[in-house]
């Protein structure tokens, strides 16, 4: 009989590489894959629930859990704390399902420093050209600002070697298929079993 965890996987890449689209459809074609929910210390908006949306906490929760190492990783951002809480995650985990965490880098080398084992994977555009007019079509932003987008993803783009793989998100549906493909591979990974024999 066969025992396994579930496996952490920690999707990054730069802005306009498409992670949020391909996190949404591998979650819709792999329901047994579970969202991770970060903590923070904002205020709920209208809509959001505690436990769903986010763990919402108190700053000096949210210190308090710095301090006793239950955060995967965290950062502040506009005043406020956002972190990944440890014990979601691993109880998720250990009761064998797989936990899906869309991170930026910076965030990903910290899990990869406390969480080793985690499947961490780089997704990239198929060009600069591409992400340009990613980030073009979607109107919000001033041509200084994509500039500057498009700078900080040539300097992301030099933590490729910190990963395990790189999918090139060129089309939506074929870079979700190569997922699932690493997640298959690494649960057949030898040093990710354990086997339990009958009778042995």
């Amino acid at each position: 009989m066969e025992q396994n965890n579930g496996l952490l996987i920690v999707l990054s890449g730069p802005s306009g590489a498409g992670k949020g689209t391909i996190c949404r459809e591998l979650l819709k074609e792999m329901p047994q894959v579970k969202y991770s929910v970060s903590a923070t210390t904002r205020e709920p908006r209208p809509g959001e629930v505690d436990g769903l949306h986010y763990y919402f906490r108190k700053k000096e929760e949210f210190q308090d859990m710095i301090e006793k190492e239950e955060l995967l990783e965290w950062a502040e951002f506009c005043g406020n704390y956002y972190g990944t809480p440890r014990f979601a995650v691993e109880q998720a985990i250990q009761a064998g399902n797989d936990v899906l965490l869309e991170i930026e880098i910076q965030g990903a080398l910290q899990v990869k420093k406390v969480y080793p084992q985690g499947v961490f994977v780089f997704i990239v555009p198929p060009s600069l050209d591409e992400l340009s007019q990613r980030i073009h079509n979607r109107g919000t932003e001033t041509k200084e600002a994509i500039e500057k987008r498009l700078q900080t993803a040539v300097k992301e783009m030099e933590y490729i070697k910190e990963y395990d793989y790189v999918v090139v998100n060129d089309e939506i549906p074929i870079a979700v298929e190569k997922l699932k493909s690493i997640l298959t591979a690494e649960k057949c990974r030898v040093s990710r079993k354990t086997f339990v024999f009958q009778g042995v």
